[in-house]
């Protein structure tokens, strides 16, 4: 039996969305970071607490290191496989975070409606993009 060899260069489309959602995550996370408040009032926080904010600011730091790993993969097969992969990995338990404040009615259900789906569509991006690779 032989191996099946692939292509050398990714799949360019894939590639593409891989290096979307790390330029989106860091942008993302840098708000959080950085202008922690503002960036909670768009993602639907009202008024957040100390502890609001510094969970933030953590989960800013997060994505701008997971956003800045998937950006450092380039057209590395493997570094973009990788990086999906830690991504829908953390995207899936953002998802199930939001969805179980939302099951559990623990006061931010606006806001977890809001993150489920965004959460989960960079799941779906993340697994498609893993599949072309």
């Amino acid at each position: 039996m032989s191996a099946v060899q692939q292509p050398s260069q990714p799949d360019e489309l894939a590639r593409a969305m891989v290096l979307a959602v790390a330029a989106g995550r860091v942008a993302i996370g840098a708000g959080a970071f950085f202008a922690t408040r503002k960036a909670l009032a768009v993602l639907g926080f009202e008024q957040p607490g100390s502890a609001a904010v510094a969970l933030a600011r953590l989960a800013g730091g997060r994505d701008i290191a997971l956003g800045l790993h998937a950006l450092r993969a380039g057209s590395d097969r493997e570094r973009l496989r990788e990086a999906a992969t830690i991504g829908a990995f953390v995207d899936g338990g953002d998802a199930i975070a939001f969805a179980a404040a939302l099951i559990t009615r623990d006061g931010i259900d606006r806001t977890a409606a809001m993150n489920v789906p965004i959460a989960g569509s960079a799941v779906v991006a993340g697994i498609w993009a893993l599949r072309r690779l």
